[in-house]
């Protein structure tokens, strides 16, 4: 059963990819889309889903704080890398690197996907079944994403593919991973939240304020809107 699971996020994810490839001249409202999706998934999966796992034994303010850090560090980190690449432009590679940075926690979200997944399994099968049918409804937006930010920090179509597969086979690895250990669900949690403030980082801050510039439309708000509502109907219809 997680064998064809892992193969649908796979192939989910790859979809997801290829159609922001396919579609890359509409860039602003894919933007506009993983902006709304990104912070879907951080307010309606990431954080809920921490305090969950995590509330009863570290409270929520402790669940909400390490959210709040997350975002804190991924600020200091993508401004870093941003004054990195005004002092060195004849460097190649550091213009593309804020985007192989996101794409990075976007691949270590997939992968958190993947153990989760696993675990879940390791409860039962219905619970297996739920947290899975979650995973799967946000891996296309999930391609989508991890290919944008590499196509937005002008990373090339070789580079956007290689980031895809990664991205695709993260939760793949994660779910298989489980078969050896057991991750408490307390450290999950934890983790949860910490991806959760990287995750409202690069919506709110990124993806939110470019797709706007860009092309400052009432379709671009509507794709965000979009992407959060997808996300949110998907969450929603997998804890039926």
């Amino acid at each position: 059963m997680i064998i064809i699971i892992c193969i649908a996020t796979f192939v989910s994810t790859l979809l997801g990819g290829l159609f922001a490839l396919r579609f890359k001249n509409k860039l602003y409202l894919i933007l506009g889309f993983s902006a709304g999706a990104v912070i879907g998934v951080a307010f309606f999966d990431l954080l809920p889903t921490a305090m969950e796992l995590s509330a009863k034994v570290y409270g929520i303010r402790a669940i909400t704080s390490m959210a709040g850090f997350g975002f804190i560090f991924y600020l200091l980190l993508d401004r870093s890398v941003v004054r990195l690449s005004q002092q060195r432009k004849h460097k190649p590679g550091l213009s593309t690197l804020r985007g192989k940075i996101a794409a990075g926690c976007l691949t270590i979200h997939s992968l958190v996907d993947g153990i989760a997944i696993g675990l879940a399994f390791q409860v039962s099968a219905a619970i297996g079944g739920i947290v899975a049918t979650a995973v799967l409804v946000h891996d296309f937006a999930d391609g989508i994403n991890t290919t944008n930010v590499i196509l937005k920090t002008n990373g090339n179509k070789q580079h956007a593919l290689k980031w895809l597969v990664a991205n695709a086979a993260a939760p793949v690895l994660g779910a298989f991973s489980t078969f050896y250990y057991k991750v408490p669900e307390k450290t999950l949690g934890i983790l949860l939240a910490l991806v959760s403030g990287f995750f409202l980082y690069i919506g709110a801050s990124d993806f939110l304020p470019e797709s706007q510039q860009l092309y400052p439309k009432f379709s671009t708000t509507l794709m965000t809107v979009l992407g959060i509502a997808i996300i949110y109907a998907a969450i929603k219809l997998s804890a039926i």
